[in-house]
């Protein structure tokens, strides 16, 4: 922390910049601006090219190598105290280095979206509103004929005060139109309210169930390493109640005063564990994650970073959010892939999530009931300590998984007869069924009957997916949508034929099956609608209906005590894929699909069909299980010398020119080569998707035994990188530890 010094004119500030900036910019302080303490992580408005940007302060009072007379002034100062403090601004530092990535965008990828773009912060006060004057003299007889605005002015006249829109909605239910008649009218004004009074920094709101053995030993272990960093894999096969774990460990952090950080891979998880949250403790819990407004997502940021927030709960982001008394991390459902972001800032929350808790000296807690490889090794080298739930909780049993050999026998809309049987028989026995396809749309693709003409994408090596609903041809790869032909583009014939099945055939095929049994279908298509899926999920547990259908936004964490059959209609494209961490998501995906059935007292049964049921992996899960199954991929990997065994770096480029993007590679593979004799080059070579988007695109892979010699090796080679002719002409990007090679 510097204080302005009494040249403030000619003092030197070191800022960053949102944006592909490698590098800081020096500017000076003008004298209209002191004094002022000049603190890192305040944002500053400064000129940059013929605009002006907002900025993060970095440093004050330092040494440039540029003639301070060439040296810009800041135009303003935008806050009055740090957004991001040093510790933060350090674990982000380490980011962007680890990862290779502009300081500055990861600086403001720390931040919510109307800071980055330099609005002033939300006040934490509440929105209301309040009688004028004249409506505080309105007779409620005038209103006999508009019986609504009567109750609510009503409300507000017995109130004699502001209210929020939690006091209208308990007193008179959504008002929101009737609000807007009477501030047309002139009888309301909004106003700014205080903020709710704290609630306790912990007590419980319900007593805690009775937890078992292997749930209060995992508890009584970690809980030991509580204000110290320590790093627990917990293994509980589905239905174990790692849930409870999470509660009784948040319930010790909150009593030693310490803020809890949960991370969840999707945003369909978070409600349910906020309900669970909130029914268990009475202390100020917040949601981060991209689905909230602008203003909703800043609000509860700040109440994190404030420290009124006890407990955030948010997707992949949530790693960086200020949290000045952080105790506890929980990473649920570490193995997924989506804590990986796959755009721009490339970093893994779970990674991170280690580096922060190490660096915060903070317990972290990564929970599955198919943990990743990588954290199956790192017990393995006793990095991490393992927590094992080997029992689901209560009365339920573990589901009985077999395989239909679907290889010679006549699908009915992707339903084989075995599996229509049993669904069937477990309607019959007004049991709830689920069947897992993860694949939206209609049809994978269409074809003419006359000339084989096929929906492929203008701009992607891919098909164009069927949306039956939409009447569209959508490419889910780079979004462009057409309107469904009635006849085919290429010979002008009239029959166009489905080929394959998505969430919507089979949702069709299962209505004229099965016509008295409710359905519902989960996919994102039919998740578009804020509040669409929390009104699915009353439903299904309000058990109103019997079919769900989904792809894998249903199969993670969701508790459906009544499905006592899982069927999973295709799965067989992770045993052949050119991806070799296929096979393994391919296992994660069918246990946790296989662990929503039975989960109360009946027992569940899983029919997995396949192509392929003599596959060597796949027999290995059924038979003895995911354990086993992770056992021999470690084995496989081990010999092929493959991470977690080997650390990589994947260098993506793209170009409308797809030998620019190859040439570009190529002159990186060389520099690589003479950086360093030790880090493996292998390519490079097409995507395995070369065209999509319009761009084609190639990659170039580097491997080493050692992070220490891959990370050595980094630094310099991305600085050549940017100094190559060749890096202006095409789109490229750096992916430390990539998760998909596609």
């Amino acid at each position: 922390m510097n204080m302005l010094s009494s040249d403030a004119a000619s003092t030197i500030i070191r800022v960053v910049i949102a944006g592909p900036l490698r590098g800081f910019f020096d500017y000076i302080i003008p004298p209209e601006l002191q004094p002022f303490e000049w603190q890192p992580g305040v944002r500053l408005r400064v000129p940059f090219g013929r605009s002006s940007r907002c900025a993060i302060l970095l440093e004050s009072d330092v040494t440039s190598p540029f003639d301070r007379q060439k040296l810009k002034p800041i135009e303003a100062v935008l806050d009055q105290v740090p957004l991001l403090s040093g510790g933060d601004i350090a674990f982000l530092r380490w980011a962007a280095n680890y990862y290779q990535h502009p300081l500055g965008d990861v600086l403001f990828t720390a931040l919510p979206a109307r800071l980055r773009r330099g609005e002033a912060p939300l006040h934490l006060g509440r929105k209301g509103w309040q009688l004028t004057a004249v409506g505080a003299v309105v007779e409620l007889d005038q209103l006999s004929r508009a019986p609504k605005q009567r109750a609510l002015m009503a409300l507000f006249q017995e109130a004699g005060e502001a209210l929020d829109r939690e006091a209208v909605m308990a007193g008179c239910g959504e008002s929101q139109a009737i609000i807007r008649t009477m501030l047309k009218r002139g009888w309301l004004e909004q106003c700014e309210l205080p903020p709710l009074p704290l609630l306790p920094r912990h007590s419980s709101n319900e007593l805690a169930p009775t937890l078992n053995t292997a749930q209060q030993q995992a508890v009584t272990q970690a809980s030991e390493a509580l204000g110290q960093f320590s790093c627990f894999l917990l293994d509980g096969v589905t239905g174990s109640g790692k849930t409870e774990v999470y509660l009784a460990l948040i319930e010790m952090a909150l009593q030693r005063g310490e803020q809890v950080l949960m991370l969840a891979p999707e945003i369909g998880l978070t409600p349910q564990l906020v309900q669970r949250i909130e029914l268990r403790f009475s202390t100020v819990s917040v949601l981060l994650h991209s689905g909230l407004s602008d203003h909703e997502r800043e609000r509860a940021w700040q109440q994190a970073a404030s420290g009124l927030a006890r407990i955030v709960i948010g997707t992949r982001s949530s790693i960086f959010t200020p949290l000045p008394e952080l105790g506890l991390i929980i990473v649920d459902e570490e193995h997924d892939a989506s804590f990986k972001q796959q755009e721009g800032f490339r970093y893994s929350a779970r990674d991170l999530a280690v580096v922060r808790a190490q660096r915060e000296g903070c317990l972290l807690l990564l929970g599955s009931a198919t943990p990743s490889l990588e954290s199956l090794y790192n017990v393995e080298r006793k990095r991490y300590q393992r927590l094992v739930l080997p029992e689901r909780a209560g009365l339920a049993k573990p589901p009985k998984l077999s395989l239909i050999d679907v290889s010679n026998i006549r699908l009915d809309g992707g339903l084989s007869p075995q599996l229509k049987s049993a669904i069937r028989d477990t309607l019959d026995r007004d049991e709830q069924v689920m069947l897992f396809l993860n694949r939206r749309g209609y049809a994978p693709v269409i074809t003419c009957h006359g000339c084989g003409w096929l929906s492929s994408c203008q701009r992607c090596d891919a098909h164009m997916t069927l949306h039956f609903d939409d009447g569209l041809l959508w490419c889910h790869h780079c979004g462009q949508q057409h309107r469904k032909p009635h006849k085919c583009p290429a010979c002008g014939h009239s029959e166009l034929i489905p080929l394959g099945q998505g969430t919507e055939r089979l949702e069709e095929v299962l209505k004229q099956r099965f016509p008295d049994s409710p359905l519902l279908r989960f996919d994102r298509d039919n998740m578009r609608r804020k509040g669409s899926l929390e009104k699915m999920l009353k439903v299904i547990e309000a058990n109103e209906c019997s079919l769900l259908i989904g792809t894998q936004m249903l199969a993670k964490g969701h508790h459906f005590p009544g499905v006592t059959l899982v069927g999973i209609i295709d799965m067989d494209q992770g045993l052949f894929s050119a991806d070799y961490r296929a096979a393994e998501r391919m296992a994660q995906m069918v246990m946790q699909v296989a662990g929503r059935a039975g989960r109360a007292e009946k027992l569940g049964r899983v029919l997995i069909q396949t192509r392929h049921p003599d596959h060597p992996l796949l027999q290995i899960l059924i038979r003895e299980g995911y354990a086993s199954f992770a056992a021999e991929a470690l084995r496989e990997r081990r010999e092929t010398e493959l991470p977690p065994f080997s650390y990589q770096v994947l260098l993506r480029a793209e170009s409308t020119d797809g030998l620019q993007a190859m040439s570009f590679l190529e002159q990186a593979a060389q520099q690589a080569h003479q950086l360093s004799s030790q880090v493996e080059v292998l390519g490079p070579i097409p995507a395995p998707m070369e065209r999509r988007a319009g761009k084609r695109r190639a990659q170039l892979l580097l491997q080493a035994n050692s992070r220490a010699l891959l990370q050595g090796l980094l630094a310099p080679w991305v600085v050549q990188l940017d100094k190559l002719k060749l890096a202006r002409r095409v789109r490229w990007s750096i992916d430390v530890d990539p998760q998909e090679m596609v």
